[in-house]
């Protein structure tokens, strides 16, 4: 037989509305956000598929993660963009533009590889 926790998942066992809790804790009901500068060099990400998804997923600590925000990132419209960004910046860590830290490290020496073949 089966053990059952007798605890319920009740996120709110007051009663009360979200905007009454919201008021009790003394913060906002909601959060608003500046929306992004279309000027910025980093606008681009406000139209990646990540931003629906929390930040943790894309810096996984095994492969299995890494599959889950590379299936996130295959239908993003700015997957080009981001993996740019990431080579660009050298950043060193999590799923940017589809691609693991160690494919982008490839990319890079392929890449130098190929600017020294062509000197």
């Amino acid at each position: 037989m089966i053990k059952r926790s007798k605890r319920t998942e009740r996120r709110n066992p007051t009663g009360l509305s979200p905007e009454a809790i919201a008021a009790l804790n003394g913060r906002p009901a909601t959060l608003t956000t500046a929306p992004p500068d279309p000027d910025s060099e980093t606008a681009w990400m406000s139209t990646g598929n990540c931003r629906l998804h929390p930040p943790a997923t894309f810096f996984p600590s095994d492969g299995v993660g890494v599959d889950k925000a590379r299936k996130i990132c295959r239908d993003c419209p700015v997957m080009g963009r981001c993996l740019e960004y990431a080579l660009e910046e050298r950043i060193d860590h999590g799923v940017w533009g589809g691609c693991s830290e160690r494919e982008r490290r490839r990319i890079l020496k392929s890449r130098r590889q190929d600017v020294d073949a062509s000197v």
